[in-house]
């Protein structure tokens, strides 16, 4: 499930774009156009990413893909422009806010499904700590990142409030339930 990890370089460069991306959408409309071509190869690999956004220890903005749709780089870019100004639970960030703005940067490898067939053998499945979950049910979906787990450290309860995420009661469980793992490779300024 790994996929291989980025050095200390390429961390620094997307933590950069990202910052550069919300200074972008401060002075002009979008995200920083980014070149592809003209970043190294492993930030032009496709993979997804999440961008979240803190500001005085407090969450301001967070956004991503699930699955990989462009390189690396344009990737952070785009959505570190969303998580500062398209978040619909937060208003769009202000000038004021960027100087004291923290960048946490998520890539994540592709999802794989779990197997299971009751909620117990899911649930025994989930490794703690380590795994980012999709579940699914007919339209609704949901997601938690690896670091929800320090908010929700068990297995039950993580469950629990991913389902109310996806828009399901907190104990609704069906057949029809699917549930993928991924992991991340997290890294801040």
């Amino acid at each position: 499930m790994s996929a291989a990890s980025l050095d200390a370089p390429a961390r620094q460069r997307l933590l950069e774009i990202a910052r550069q991306s919300i200074r972008h959408g401060l002075n002009q409309d979008g995200a920083l156009p980014i070149v592809a071509e003209q970043e190294s190869s492993r930030l032009r690999e496709q993979r997804a990413s999440f961008v979240t956004l803190e500001r005085q220890g407090r969450l301001r903005g967070c956004i991503g893909h699930l699955e990989a749709i462009t390189a690396l780089a344009c990737d952070v870019a785009e959505n570190a422009h969303a998580a500062a100004f398209l978040d619909p639970r937060f208003a769009p960030l202000s000038a004021q806010e960027f100087d004291d703005l923290k960048i946490e940067i998520s890539v994540l490898t592709p999802p794989q499904p779990i197997a299971f067939s009751n909620e117990a053998e899911l649930l025994a499945a989930i490794e703690p700590g380590l795994d980012g979950l999709i579940l699914r049910e007919g339209a609704r979906r949901g997601t938690f990142l690896p670091s929800v787990w320090a908010q929700l450290p068990s297995r039950e309860t993580f469950l629990r409030h991913l389902k109310q995420k996806a828009g399901l009661a907190p104990e609704h469980w069906s057949e029809q339930i699917q549930v993928a793992r991924y992991r991340t490779e997290s890294f801040s300024e």
